[in-house]
């Protein structure tokens, strides 16, 4: 059977935008294109905030090339290419963390910004001014895990999604949604009605498991706990069913949820990813890798399952000139262990080992197609210092910083205005351990710090926020496009 025509022009169009594009960046204005994701939690919006920050202000980072070595010169937000997404809302985000303290709302929304970044060449026959427009792409993590429905069947999908609640830890949360589910049979007579009850019964128990231990991870599909302008549509209105026929008949209610279902791949996830994931150029991938550690091996197994799925809808290879022009590719893709600020330094390279373990198998599949792939333990706001603290005639490696009103650590609650130092645990030397149960759940202790105090320097310029290997990150992902 011949593929509708629909597709053969949507290809048509996402293969005509993606030649403007690369037409414009090659011959006329060089431009960089970077995804900003992760999962929920992971940080996100501060990692972009951050980012713009340093940018904005030229801080002489020491990791990140062009500014270390004052070739950077100037670099300013100007109107964004798309003016159908909203633009992200930095001057908000930066007032958020440096004037009270806190940390930004998370991300609802997709959101772009574009920065206008002035250089000065690296020495050699192309030295002198250049200049890079620098297209940053914000996703909530909530709506990530979506896109591995693309290839999925309503069948399929439901009776995944159902198996999920026989995994360890879920048999008390979903215990409720599959009683309920009892309730429904796929071969009644289409029911609106039902319908609904349905789906608000999915989505509760969506909302119970985000809120359990496995916050770290997802359950698509992910706009049904934040669908922004799509709430109350029938594109959200449907849910897995049990006992489900191999001929599912359209005027069932099985038939009405699986049309839904098709609907939501079509109207939300595509478009998603064929306008946003695939004209990416560089992909940052954040993981709050420390939350699922303090959850244990269950949380970590979800967390890597979730990843690996992420990143197997993503377009990521080596960029051809042809695939430039008509088929652009991420080819640069960077994972990284976020709030590294909670550990002492002592164990940054052991976070990042960890992680390593938990993205081996994405790494290898990414670096297979031909994109480069790296890894850091990082912190885009350093909210803590370090210090030591004595126990019983041992010293401690701890951090110190001011952690947020109603924080409790040991027998101590916190009001948000008193500093503590506070001794984390460690993680293994080797990484597998942890995989392996040698953290026990809930044994560190990782209360949630405010933002650190900005104060002017001595000369009153502008305090900047500090951070930890963000200049790591920023090189890796556009410092080649600043040389």
């Amino acid at each position: 059977m011949a593929p509708p025509a629909n597709t053969f022009a949507s290809r048509a169009g996402s293969a005509l935008r993606a030649f403007a594009e690369a037409s414009q960046d090659l011959l006329v204005q060089p431009t960089l294109r970077l995804g900003v994701t992760g999962l929920a939690r992971s940080g996100k919006t501060v990692f972009t905030t951050a980012l713009i920050h340093h940018l904005v202000e030229t801080h002489a980072l020491p990791a990140f090339a062009a500014a270390q070595e004052g070739r950077l010169r100037r670099a300013r937000l100007v109107p964004q290419p798309d003016d159908d997404v909203p633009r992200f809302p930095f001057e908000e985000h930066f007032a958020t963390l440096s004037e009270a303290r806190a940390w930004p709302r998370s991300t609802d929304r997709i959101s772009q910004f574009r920065l206008e970044i002035a250089y000065e060449r690296a020495a050699g026959w192309r030295s002198g001014p250049a200049t890079l427009m620098l297209d940053v792409v914000d996703y909530p993590g909530e709506w990530l895990l979506d896109l591995a429905l693309i290839e999925t069947d309503y069948v399929s999908w439901s009776r995944s999604t159902i198996a999920g609640t026989r995994r360890p830890g879920r048999a008390e949360i979903a215990a409720p949604w599959l009683a309920a589910l009892q309730g429904f049979d796929p071969a009644s007579p289409l029911d609106e009605v039902a319908a609904e009850r349905a789906s608000d019964a999915f989505k509760t128990y969506l909302s119970a498991l985000r809120a359990g231990p496995e916050a770290v991870a997802t359950t698509p599909p992910g706009r049904f706990l934040m669908p922004g302008d799509l709430a109350g549509s029938p594109a959200l209105t449907f849910a897995p069913l049990d006992r489900l026929p191999d001929t599912i008949d359209l005027d069932s209610l099985a038939g009405l949820m699986q049309r839904r279902f098709e609907a939501y791949k079509t109207k939300v996830v595509t478009p998603f990813f064929r306008d946003h994931f695939q004209r990416v150029d560089r992909q940052i991938v954040l993981v709050d890798v420390l939350s699922a550690v303090d959850a244990g091996p269950t949380a970590l197994a979800e967390l890597e399952e979730a990843i690996d799925a992420v990143l197997l809808s993503l377009n990521i290879g080596r960029n051809s000139l042809l695939s430039r022009f008509f088929a652009p590719r991420a080819d640069r893709v960077l994972f990284a262990a976020t709030k590294a600020d909670h550990l002492h330094q002592t164990s940054h390279d052991r976070l990042d080992a960890l992680l390593r373990l938990l993205v081996s198998r994405a790494m290898r599949r990414t670096e297979a197609a031909g994109a480069r792939v790296g890894t850091v333990a990082l912190a885009s706001v350093r909210a803590t210092r370090e210090t030591t603290v004595h126990d019983d005639g041992e010293v401690l490696r701890a951090v110190a910083g001011t952690p947020e009103a109603g924080e409790i650590v040991g027998d101590e609650t916190f009001d948000g205005q008193s500093e503590a130092a506070v001794f984390p645990g460690e993680l293994p030397a080797r990484p597998e351990a942890v995989l392996e149960g040698a953290v026990e759940p809930g044994s560190l202790r990782f209360p949630r710090f405010r933002p650190p105090l900005v104060r002017p320097d001595h000369l009153g310029r502008p305090g900047h926020l500090p951070q930890i290997r963000l200049d790591r990150a920023m090189q890796f992902l556009i410092g080649d496009r600043l040389t």
